[in-house]
């Protein structure tokens, strides 16, 4: 049983959570005051403390230090007002796992400590202590945990959302090295911190490094470390990146900007799976699942000699394809409220909502920035709002001025035109064409010209979907 402690010194709001709370599931129990609360903690363990800011005795900073120090592995999430926001955010960074802003809401309070049980390893393995599992059968209960998200990743309802966490699910638990594909601004790095998260190395280090900042001089050493005093400059010893992410996850962004010398020395590191830095003659054993993200099209690099194909396929064990924030449908919206909890946390506002006309003004637009343009006009809009809701005056005008392209075929003509057309045309060949193109453009018309959620719908590929388009000059 998961067990959770409520700190609240208004019983009736202690009484029905924890009656809400007992209904889904837990072991819930409460304390009326800060100091009763760490007479609980110390009779009893408990997996997550709820724990309301403002107690007549003490306050949620106060308590969130205690019972850190003395039960380290109890994650707290503090109930606060919106005035507290800030203080809140601080908390975070203290160590609280979340924060619930009040009034409270049933689904947000549940889907918040489903997260902290799914996402927080110490309440994970403090759930298995609780349930009596043996130490031997500690492993299999991790492997068989529930999905996990990194921080900043939102699971969509979106059939592109869906297929993308199948694929996470299924290639997670492997040690395959993963390509992750996908425009800038996808979330590839969230991805990819996903797919660790769910992996046997999920206790171990994931390194993140930015290839695309790299000069070719920084690179090796990035890479692989090196001595002090190998080279001029070095005053100190530095662990390169495979050393820091040994026995966890590298996750390599950007890779195809690299030069071909250090895919050189790259691809004999991923071989031998051994290290050696600059200026040291002991080679250091490497254990390190290795994830690449890219923006651009490797194999055209393969083809004009930028990047070493040898290098590609031993990356090349397992591909995702990120979808852009214009194919996830109703994801936008769902990625947008996210966004603004966050926003009013950073600026201590109290934006709840969006007006309709901001709605359809998203839903239409094309973002070509994806998630990380979503997010900027969010935190920009939520600090311009006059009131509690997201207007068309807080959109930068590329977005509020924005018209979503209507498409009419090359071969379109005026009516008249077209119903003369019709009389010539007999045969069964351009009858069946011109329907065939009339079915697409609808469909496309239908879909807002989700080219993906189109091809899906006519039970074609994208790829035949493209060539059809281009045959009638619709791009």
């Amino acid at each position: 049983m998961k067990k959770i402690l409520i700190i609240d010194d208004e019983v009736n709001v202690a009484l029905l959570l924890s009656k809400f709370l007992t209904r889904n599931g837990f072991d819930v129990s409460t304390a009326s005051s800060g100091t009763s609360g760490m007479e609980a903690l110390k009779n009893e363990e408990f997996n997550l403390v709820l724990c309301d800011f403002r107690l007549e005795d003490t306050d949620g900073r106060e308590m969130l230090r205690n019972i850190k120090t003395q039960y380290p592995k109890t994650g707290v999430i503090i109930i606060t007002g919106y005035s507290d926001i800030k203080m809140a955010v601080e908390l975070i960074k203290m160590g609280a796992y979340d924060y619930i802003t009040k009034p409270l809401y049933p689904d947000e309070i549940l889907n918040t400590i489903n997260k902290a049980f799914e996402t927080h390893h110490a309440l994970v393995e403090d759930a298995v202590s609780s349930n009596n599992i043996p130490a031997a059968d500690k492993s299999k209960s991790r492997d068989n945990k529930k999905q996990t998200f990194a921080n900043d990743f939102v699971a969509g309802t979106s059939r592109a959302s869906k297929e993308l966490w199948r694929q996470i699910e299924l290639v997670a638990p492997t040690n395959y090295s993963v390509i992750i594909l996908g425009e800038s601004g996808t979330g590839k790095e969230s991805v990819a911190q996903s797919i660790h998260l769910n992996s046997l190395r999920h206790n171990q280090p994931f390194i993140a490094m930015d290839c695309g900042s790299l000069t070719k001089e920084l690179a090796a050493s990035e890479f692989f470390g090196h001595e002090k005093g190998s080279f001029t400059g070095a005053l100190y010893t530095k662990i390169g990146h495979f050393e820091m992410a040994n026995g966890g996850t590298l996750f390599l962004d950007e890779v195809g900007n690299l030069s071909y010398e250090i895919q050189a020395a790259l691809l004999r590191t991923v071989q031998e799976r051994k290290v050696k830095r600059i200026g040291s003659t002991k080679e250091i054993d490497l254990d390190v699942r290795i994830i690449i993200a890219t923006n651009e099209n490797l194999q055209e690099g393969i083809q004009k000699g930028r990047f070493r194909e040898d290098l590609y396929h031993r990356f090349n064990e397992f591909t995702i394809y990120m979808p852009p924030l214009r194919e996830r449908g109703n994801d936008i919206m769902l990625l947008a409220e996210h966004f603004l909890k966050i926003a009013n946390a950073e600026l201590g506002r109290n934006v709840t909502s969006f007006s309709p006309e901001v709605v359809d003004c998203f839903m239409n637009y094309r973002w070509q920035g994806n998630i990380r343009e979503l997010k900027n006009v969010i935190r920009r809009a939520a600090l311009l709002a006059e009131d509690n809701e997201i207007t068309m005056k807080a959109l930068p005008l590329e977005i509020s001025n924005f018209k979503a392209p209507v498409y009419e075929p090359a071969y379109a003509a005026p009516q008249q035109e077209a119903a003369e057309a019709k009389e010539a045309r007999h045969d069964l060949k351009n009858a069946a064409l011109e329907a065939e193109y009339e079915t697409i453009i609808k469909v496309l018309r239908e879909v807002n010209f989700n080219k993906t959620k189109a091809a899906e719908i006519l039970n074609i590929d994208r790829k035949t979907l493209y060539n059809k388009m281009k045959a009638i000059n619709l791009k």
